[in-house]
């Protein structure tokens, strides 16, 4: 069970104690276990949906020289702003929004992920917000194209 345990933590980032518990509950199976921390990290997600965005990160993408994106994603530290795990969010994003041309950020939180179709660019978001521990937001996104 410890190497599931480590494993499941490699995995999900989750904590050692959340990858036992969830084990416990999912009576040892690995993929039971996963979805279940997965069902939690959003939890926790929509429950710091309310707090301040104070910080944020600006990422910018180059599509074959013919397409551009420009992203503000927030997020409420400059701790947070510079974790590789953000930063990479918003490379997706801007992959994202330079792929499926969304209208605006709810348009955009309801497509499917370009890369995942099986996950919704909003669900992405929680779960980096379950990762991470704090609330992110974009802010607003520009789209040029030739």
């Amino acid at each position: 069970m410890n190497n599931d345990i480590v494993q499941l933590r490699i995995e999900t980032s989750a904590g050692v104690m959340d990858c036992k518990r969830a084990l416990l509950e999912a009576e040892g199976n690995f993929e039971k276990a996963k979805a279940i921390i997965r069902e939690k990290g959003l939890a926790k997600a929509a429950k710091k949906s309310e707090r301040e965005t104070g910080a944020g990160y600006l990422e910018s993408y180059i599509h074959a020289g013919r397409v551009g994106v420009l992203l503000e994603l927030r997020c409420e530290t400059d701790f947070v702003a510079r974790n590789e795990k953000f930063r990479k969010l918003a490379h997706e994003l801007a992959i994202h929004i330079a792929a499926m041309n969304p209208e605006n950020v709810e348009e955009l939180l309801d497509q499917p992920f370009v890369k995942d179709e099986k996950e919704t660019v909003e669900n992405l978001v929680k779960q980096t917000i379950a990762e991470l521990g704090e609330n992110i937001q974009m802010a607003r996104f520009t789209r040029y194209e030739i």
